[in-house]
């Protein structure tokens, strides 16, 4: 019995420690699409998975003929054929991590290792590829585009949650489940989820924005061309989620007025986000700030700051790629962080308060 306990604990930690390596490749593959996208390199390489028939990008004058051969209307761009490729040499390393993590869960399942989420996230990663696909046959068509980057998030967050399950069933045996507050707890509840609501739906803005390439429509803070409120936005347009598959969408096919609306609806969620958080933050901290729970507090406060920050610096410098990218990657930080959140108030919810010399009526400190 103590040998099978002590297989199953080694495999847990062999696959925590897998599973936070593809966490962190899934980070890696995020920036390199917000570069790809951001440089222009979308359609670097015409077609898919290779790049014009090749395996790499071709250079030499014998392979550039051939390829220019088979795709004439899109010449080779050897500047913005390797960005595309080195993001889709990235992806199919976390696919291949990916599929070795479902397959060594699904041999010890056995053990007790949790096999389902990661059979899951293989399957995902299986509709993410094809997504990747689509977005270069169907020639960056706004639709396909938003709901890749969609799916890059998503598949961060459902790594990270196996991470966080895996150390959780490492350090099951060494802890001591704390006694909690079922009462005050459950009022937080709403609070996190709505949170976290909130943050998808800004990402999702903030995918359509870049599928639309309206982060640059506004120009100016806290203005927008000018105005609070541009008179001349066309919101139908900016949503117009039945855009004719067909145009080449490199660059975007929406007019001025539909791209202004998207980008001032999402410095709205921003504000949104904001103003929730600043409040939610507030009372939570204010309830847990002599407890451990007050570190996963304080640091969805960082990250939203920080991510709003990248946000107005991108606007103030003119969206250069080195803030771009990063506010990409805070993006999926903040979301990180949320998700962080809930699953500590889940497995640890608020300390029971206790007689101490530091504590009041409401707030009282506990020991880790």
């Amino acid at each position: 019995m103590n040998e099978i306990r002590d297989n199953s604990s080694r495999h847990a930690r062999t696959l925590a420690r897998w599973s936070l390596l593809a966490s962190l490749l899934a980070v890696v593959v995020i920036m390199l699409g917000a570069w790809t996208r951001l440089v222009d390199a979308g359609l670097g390489c015409p077609d898919w998975p290779g790049c014009y028939g090749f395996l790499t990008v071709p250079q030499d004058e014998a392979r550039m003929a051939i390829a220019n051969a088979r795709f004439p209307d899109t010449p080779v761009d050897v500047e913005k054929g390797w960005p595309e490729m080195i993001h889709r040499y990235a992806a199919g390393a976390l696919g291949l991590v990916v599929f070795g993590l479902a397959a060594f869960a699904f041999r010890h399942r056995r053990e007790g290792l949790p096999y389902r989420l990661p059979l899951f996230i293989a399957l995902f990663i299986v509709l993410q590829g094809a997504f990747g696909m689509w977005t270069v046959t169907l020639k960056l068509w706004p639709q396909v585009v938003a709901l890749h980057l969609l799916g890059g998030f998503t598949t961060l967050s459902l790594l990270t949650l196996l991470t966080l399950r895996l150390r959780g069933k490492q350090q099951q045996a060494e802890k001591v489940r704390r006694e909690t507050e079922p009462a005050r707890s459950n009022r937080f509840r709403p609070w996190l989820y709505g949170g976290l609501a909130l943050v998808v739906m800004q990402i999702a803005l903030g995918a359509w924005t870049a599928a639309n390439y309206a982060a640059v429509a506004c120009t100016d803070l806290p203005t927008c061309q000018g105005e609070w409120w541009p008179a001349e936005m066309d919101f139908r347009h900016g949503f117009d989620v039945t855009q004719h598959v067909g145009p080449n969408y490199l660059g975007g096919q929406l007019t001025a007025d539909g791209r202004v609306a998207i980008h001032v609806t999402h410095r709205l969620g921003a504000v949104i986000v904001l103003a929730y958080f600043t409040v939610f933050l507030a009372l939570l901290w204010r309830r847990t700030k002599h407890t451990p729970m007050v570190r996963h507090v304080e640091l969805v406060a960082v990250v939203l700051a920080a991510q709003i920050a990248l946000g107005l610096a991108n606007i103030v410098f003119h969206i250069p790629l080195s803030v771009a990218v990063a506010h990409n990657a805070m993006g999926a930080g903040l979301l990180l962080a949320v998700i962080n959140l809930i699953w500590r108030f889940h497995q640890q919810g608020l300390p029971q308060p206790e007689d101490t010399k530091h504590t009041t009526t409401i707030e009282r400190e506990v020991t880790a």
